[in-house]
């Protein structure tokens, strides 16, 4: 068992919360659940929250996959909106957007969120 890692689910968005610390805390839930408004209301339908790391350096990296290269664009903005929200400097918050294409995954719900975070290496590939 990871005590490192918890799981959360926030409308279409599986996420992973992993911490270097320890287990994930109630502010990194809270992180997840700014950067899901982020993310939801700033970039395309087709953009998934994948995992929020919390390193020793108190820094959040927030992976999001997508199918849309253009959601790329809004990823400063979205950064320095999250750390100003969460009462963090702008360099503790860092987001990176990879885009994957259509071909790669299945669009249907639940087989899109995971097959993202399998080409992002977020978790295993399923046997």
């Amino acid at each position: 068992m990871e005590f490192d890692t918890d799981w959360r689910t926030l409308g279409k968005h599986r996420i992973r919360l992993r911490s270097t610390k320890g287990f994930p805390t109630e502010l990194m839930h809270q992180v997840a659940e700014v950067t899901r408004l982020a993310v939801d209301n700033n970039m395309s339908a087709r953009a998934r929250i994948i995992e929020i790391l919390f390193r020793h350096e108190k820094a959040y990296d927030i992976t999001i996959g997508t199918t849309l290269l253009e959601d790329r664009i809004s990823a400063p903005q979205l950064e320095s909106a999250i750390a100003t929200v969460m009462g963090l400097l702008p360099e503790q918050v860092n987001l990176y957007v990879h885009a994957v294409t259509q071909e790669e995954v299945d669009l249907h719900f639940g087989v899109y969120e995971r097959m993202l975070a399998e080409k992002l290496g977020a978790v295993p590939p399923l046997q």
